[in-house]
């Protein structure tokens, strides 16, 4: 069984610990964290050991999970990949391109797997729709939240809209073509309310709100293909498969000529409820699992490193034009 470690048990990191104590795929080994008084408080509130430094942390483990801030990303996982260490960093890889391609190179040559965490690639409402979608021609994500300190040290594309980003370019075969962005700083210096168009090779578009100054929570996504489009709400796990009608050939005569009058919705349109098998997993939990299952396979992780450095790529690409 793989021996597992943490650094990083802030608000986050800490829900990352607890599923690795409860799981019974891996043996945790314990925990590291800047913050001695912290690490202290978790690894007593999870009964296990909490470590001095990183150094001893590395030694007892062959796989690390990394929750801390972005800026530490790189330096931490290249430490644990030079001793051999299977690494799963948080979102985003790292903070430059350059930064993250070196992990991979580093990876590579060592035979070890990185995985990122975009969490929403293992949401059951994904998971459930993600062999329905097919050739996309639009797709349309808002995800928005209320103002917290946590997070605001990178702008919002790289906070909460990567996750939408890494979930599109996962969706399209084409390559990306061309990207238009706005956005501004309200609360902070940094980027708080951006929106950007993707245009990719084969025509299809994709257009992506995110804010962290609204007064309420909202993660949606909508995907248009030829047949009908899926419109998805994460924060209540509900899927609705909106298609063409069965009935829509009966009414086309009267549609092509203008006759609305005594034509049902559901002549035209059917809305059929998909609903995730397991819509109760908790999506951290599989997002963990899969990682160390990949290993034990020795198969690529869904979301490897160089699926977080597109991901990444398309982020950075998006702040360069809102700071132009």
């Amino acid at each position: 069984m793989l021996k597992v470690g943490i650094v990083g048990v802030g608000q986050f990191g800490q829900n990352h610990a607890r599923i690795l104590n409860e799981s019974t795929k891996c043996d945790f080994v314990g925990l590291y964290d800047i913050n001695k008084k912290r690490a202290e408080e978790i690894s007593s509130g999870l009964n296990t050991k909490s470590f001095d430094d990183f150094d001893s942390l590395l030694v007892e483990i062959d796989v690390l999970l990394i929750v801390v801030t972005t800026i530490s990303h790189f330096e931490l996982a290249e430490k644990a990949l030079k001793n051999g260490i299977h690494v799963f960093i948080e979102k985003p890889i790292t903070e430059t391109l350059q930064q993250a391609e070196d992990l991979i190179e580093l990876a590579d040559k060592k035979n070890l797997k990185i995985q990122v965490g975009h969490i929403e690639r293992f949401n059951p409402v994904i998971l459930e729709i993600e062999d329905k979608v097919k050739n996309p021609i639009f797709m349309e994500c808002h995800r928005i939240a209320p103002f917290t300190p946590r997070g605001t040290d990178i702008p919002v594309v790289l906070e909460l809209m990567i996750h939408d980003i890494d979930l599109i370019l996962s969706f399209m075969e084409s390559k990306v073509k061309h990207i238009s962005a706005s956005g501004a700083g309200v609360m902070t210096k940094s980027i708080d309310i951006a929106n950007a168009r993707i245009e990719f090779e084969d025509g299809a578009v994709a257009n992506i709100t995110a804010s962290r100054i609204s007064l309420k929570r909202s993660r949606q996504l909508r995907i248009f293909q030829k047949d009908g489009y899926f419109s998805i709400d994460f924060q209540d796990k509900s899927v609705k498969h909106i298609k063409k009608s069965k009935n829509l050939y009966k009414v086309l005569p009267k549609l092509m000529m203008g006759k609305y009058e005594n034509i049902d919705t559901k002549d035209v349109v059917d809305i059929v409820e998909v609903i995730a098998s397991d819509s109760k997993k908790d999506a951290l939990t599989t997002e963990i699992e899969s990682f160390i299952h990949a290993i034990e396979a020795n198969i690529n992780p869904v979301v490897d490193g160089r699926a977080g450095t597109r991901a990444l790529e398309v982020a950075l690409e998006i702040v360069n034009k809102i700071n132009k």
